[in-house]
């Protein structure tokens, strides 16, 4: 399916979906960037989420979302989801000798969560309740 110049949208699948962008720059250069699609792709709930289970550095917590929540993010992606989340003040680095610097999960951060898994409750609650009349 084609949307607008150089966007193409394909749905591989009936419990995935995939996009592609192809842009031109300069007629030379061709970039082309496909996403596998997940329901719940948010980095900054993902690493809430992986944090509620306890304290992780980076690496830990990008295996960890791979592994609940089939996404696997970048390294850009994580650590720029990271500061965003210590600005907010829901997660904060705890203090280590290690090289590794493990973070957790604040009490706002907690409460943020949670507000969003409530909300994530009732969409698909309601989703649910309209598949069985549809």
């Amino acid at each position: 399916m084609a949307v607008g110049r150089g966007l193409r949208v394909r749905i591989k699948g009936a419990d995935s979906c995939c996009f592609s962008v192809d842009t031109k720059m300069l007629s030379t250069y061709t970039w082309r960037y496909t996403v596998n699609c997940n329901i719940v792709t948010d980095p900054q709930l993902l690493i809430l989420a992986s944090l509620a289970a306890g304290q992780k550095h980076g690496y830990a917590m990008m295996e960890d979302i791979e592994r609940f929540g089939g996404v696997r993010l970048g390294a850009g992606t994580l650590y720029g989801a990271i500061t965003r989340l210590e600005e907010k003040g829901w997660i904060r680095r705890v203090e280590s000798e290690a090289r590794r610097k493990p973070y957790r999960i604040t009490a706002g951060g907690v409460e943020h969560l949670e507000k969003q898994m409530a909300e994530l409750d009732r969409i698909v609650k309601t989703t649910l309740g309209r598949l069985k009349h549809a």
